[in-house]
């Protein structure tokens, strides 16, 4: 029927989220998918660590904690959850999520696509020729192939509505896009075929606004932001779409937030990139085309959207390992803060070079000083009455990042005065895990879909 709705609701913009938020989706009012975005590109990185640690780990485990507060209502409600909480370890997510269901005495059919990650498989794809060449840089993954911690292709729609297709009430992707969580259930609702390049694209389009949850419903919106009502009890987003690619972003009623033309197109142009060509492996979207428009109160209407055929190729999120930094601060107070929080800058860079200690990036920042102004803080001409001296260092020494995180704490005492801010104790050595963006042929990647019960 022509009329039918399909409503979307965005539960999870990233991992770490609110914990309430699938809930208060599915229980707040009607929605028919209840959609969980769970992953970014460090993400999969730590997820490769946890998995190395533990074989049944690798996913985003508070997506079995929202599994567990939403079973009764999406039961109850016939309401479908799709998630990319299975980071690189699709299928012990799912195992979790039956075992979580069967002691509320619910057997869920769990649909689980596999076939994003490339970690196994890098060696034999650099011997057959792909070199997955750094996007930004060109350089290949040989150059630090003996560091790479993950490798995930992004996937697209099609094995989504295959798991729909074959009853699946809660499907559980690795390294899918965003935008395919959302686009997916409309495709296998709608009936989309493969080359309805303007649908599709008003599908990936409507999943680049839920992907980020609040942010398109009130959610770190810039604009007239201090009029923004309630964002302690923040609405997450719904998409209410139609057959024809036209979609009314909204959300429950008695939330807070709001949902307005400026909130959905901050929203819009997050990670765009090129307008005329928002990529995806499904199609190619133009944001060009995109009409908004203001329908009723937290109603808005996106029309108009023009898709094409997507390339050959599927983007890779590669993370490896790039060295070690550490970051100290002080906290310098009046009088004069800015000179004393230069000083001991100057004390603590000649205490390292007098040690040998080099690296390969020294940075010092002061906060709470103008970058228009400098150390005034008003018309007056009066330095801040506070500043944070803010260094860090980054190297692939680790001994030598270590060094330096012992140096900071001695200018309590040896270096300028009114200093505070150290009770933290020594800055922490942290693993730098740097991105590393590629293309691959889509022939490589061979997904694969399962429905266990």
């Amino acid at each position: 029927m022509t009329d039918k709705i399909v409503r979307v609701a965005s539960g999870q913009g990233f991992w770490g989220d609110s914990l309430e938020a699938p809930r208060q989706q599915v229980e707040g009012g009607p929605v028919d998918y209840l959609m969980l975005d769970y992953l970014a590109e460090v993400t999969m990185s730590i997820l490769q660590k946890q998995k190395e640690r533990d074989p049944k780990m690798g996913y985003a485990r508070d997506f079995v904690g929202a599994i567990e507060s939403v079973l009764p209502a999406i039961v109850e409600r016939n309401v479908r959850v799709i998630a990319n909480a299975g980071g690189v370890n699709p299928v012990a997510c799912a195992e979790a999520v039956r075992a979580a269901a069967a002691k509320q005495g619910q057997a869920l059919r769990i649909g689980v696509v596999t076939g994003d990650n490339l970690l196994d498989r890098l060696d034999t794809l650099l011997e057959q020729g792909h070199t997955l060449a750094n996007m930004e840089t060109g350089e290949p993954l040989s150059t630090v192939r003996d560091r790479v911690l993950s490798a995930n292709a992004y996937i697209g729609s099609t094995p989504i509505v295959e798991a729909l297709s074959r009853g699946a009430q809660v499907v559980i992707t690795g390294r899918s896009t965003d935008t395919a969580l959302t686009m997916a259930p409309l495709r296998y609702e709608f009936g989309w075929g493969e080359h309805a390049w303007d649908q599709l694209a008003a599908g990936i389009v409507a999943g680049h606004i839920l992907e980020c949850g609040a942010q398109c419903s009130g959610g770190n919106c810039l604009y007239d932001w201090r009029s923004i009502p309630d964002l302690a009890n923040v609405g997450y987003p719904i998409a209410e779409a139609r057959a024809d690619g036209t979609f009314v972003v909204t959300k429950h009623p008695k939330t807070g937030g709001r949902v307005s033309v400026p909130s959905v197109s901050e929203q819009l142009v997050y990670e765009m990139g090129d307008p005329h060509q928002y990529i995806t492996p499904d199609v190619i979207a133009d944001f060009t085309t995109i009409q908004v428009k203001q329908v009723g109160d937290d109603r808005v209407l996106v029309s108009g959207i023009k898709g094409a055929p997507p390339t050959d190729k599927l983007k890779v999120s590669v993370a490896y390992k790039a060295g070690y930094k550490a970051v100290g601060t002080l906290v310098y107070s009046w009088p004069e803060a800015y000179d004393k929080a230069q000083c001991a800058n100057q004390i603590l860079r000649e205490r390292l070079d007098r040690l040998g200690l080099r690296f390969e990036q020294v940075l010092t920042e002061y906060v709470g000083v103008s970058a228009t102004h400098g150390p005034l803080s008003g018309s007056d001409g009066q330095q801040a009455p506070e500043v944070q001296l803010r260094i860090g260092v980054r190297d692939n020494n680790k001994a030598a990042v270590e060094r330096f995180t012992r140096e900071i704490a001695p200018l309590v005492l040896n270096g300028p005065p009114s200093v505070t801010g150290f009770a933290g104790g020594r800055p922490k050595v942290e693993e730098i895990v740097a991105y590393w963006p590629a293309l691959v042929d889509k022939s490589v990647v061979q997904t694969h879909v399962e429905v266990i019960a």
